[in-house]
Formats: structure tokens, sequence, C-alpha cells
């Protein structure tokens, strides 16, 4: 499993971010390091500090190091010139809340350094066709498979939550599985933020497909989270 850093000028908001990601990394949260503030406990960023972070979760996998504000950017670049790793390090182009939490649940859900990168970069996506902005991305192609479809009745439907169960439930499946509504097209069922960007509520029908070796295994593992309203 790849790794992750968080740099920011505030150990609290780190730490609140880590946080708040691991609610979503169903079922096991990838390593993670926080490298927040100075030396000296003030708001600030420290290439030194950074650099200790990545060389303690450093992942042969590969590392993702997110940072908040301009100068953590460049405090970060220094820190992976100085880093002693036996593995890739990358600085994610990604917003920093959405994108490290879509990335740790990609991460947790089986995803490669190339995958989880790109989902931290479409992090916006959720957000983007709520509000009905443009996000410029092209039509998927459609689904191909066995396909059932599911009544969601848990509360507040196909929130993040839940979503982070869809995703984790298909890790080490040998599956391509693509989930869609009726007002949606189909997205992949290990991309939290796709998943979330559904917008699928309580009463709403989602349409799952499933092609592969372990094809019937991932219909059967989502269908016991729909019926069991996602533990909620």
């Amino acid at each position: 499993m790849i790794a992750f850093v968080v740099v920011s000028h505030s150990t609290a908001l780190a730490e609140a971010l880590v946080l708040l990601a691991g609610e979503m990394a169903r079922p096991e949260p990838p390593p993670i390091a926080v490298a927040a503030g100075t030396a000296d406990g003030g708001v600030g960023t420290d290439a030194a500090l950074i650099a200790e972070a990545i060389e303690s979760v450093a992942s042969p996998e590969g590392t993702l190091v997110f940072t908040d504000l301009g100068s953590a950017v460049m405090s970060a670049e220094l820190a992976v010139d100085l880093a002693a790793t036996g593995g890739e390090v990358r600085l994610a182009a990604a917003p920093l809340v959405e994108g490290f939490v879509a990335a740790v649940a990609r991460a947790a859900a089986g995803g490669d350094i190339d995958e989880v990168e790109r989902e931290a970069r479409r992090a916006l996506t959720a957000k983007l066709q709520h509000l009905g902005a443009d996000d410029g991305e092209p039509a998927p192609p459609p689904p191909s498979g066995r396909s059932e479809s599911f009544l969601l009745t848990n509360e507040i439907g196909l929130h993040a939550r839940p979503a982070a169960s869809v995703a984790g439930a298909l890790r080490g499946l040998d599956a391509v599985v693509r989930i869609g509504t009726a007002t949606r097209p189909a997205v992949d069922g290990r991309s939290l933020v796709g998943l979330m960007a559904l917008g699928a509520r309580r009463g709403d029908t989602i349409d799952v497909t499933a092609d592969g070796p372990d094809a019937d295994r991932a219909i059967d593992a989502i269908r016991a989270l729909v019926e069991s309203g996602f533990g909620e």
C-alpha cells in the first residue's frame, strides 16, 4: 500500500484531516505521517521535519505528499530532495481536504500510486457537479458485464461513509465494477469521488455492473452492504 504525508502550516488542521480521512479508509488505512508547524511549535512548515515524516512512512509502492498553502509546497519540494527513501515520492497537485480524503480512500481500496494521484486530482468532481459547474471531463464508456440494481434504504444514501464502504468491499477482487443511477452515468466502484458525485439518496436505485473473474463476489458484496443499510 502506498503511504501519505500531510504538510500543513497548522498541526491542528493536519491532525483533523488525518482523522477525517481515516473514517473513509475501509477496511484498513494506509500509513500516514503529519509534518505540520515549525520545529519550535509555531505556524509554518519545516523541510527537515517533512523529510523525517516522509522517511517514517515511505513505502516501496510510493509515497504521496499533500500540502496546504504556497510555502508548504516549496518546503515539501526541498524535503523530497533531503529524504532518504527506497520508493518514489510525489507531491500531489490536488486540493488538500477533498484530495487527501479521496486519495486515502482509494489507497485503502487497493489503488496504486497512479490511480490514487488521479483520484486526488479529481476530488472536486462531486462538488462541481452538485453546484452545476462544468468539470470538463469526457463521458465515461458504458459499463459491461453482469448487472443488478439495488434500492438504497439507508437514511442519507450513498454519502461519504457508505461510498467508502463500497470501495473497501471491492479491495482485492478481480473485477471491474461500475455503479450508476438513472440520472448519472456509471462510475468506478472503487472511486470515493465518483460514488459521491452520483448524489444517490435514500429511495434511489443504483445500477451495479461487474465484469471479471470476481464479478459475482463484487455484486454480492455490494448487495450485502445495501441490504444492511451500510450499518447505519
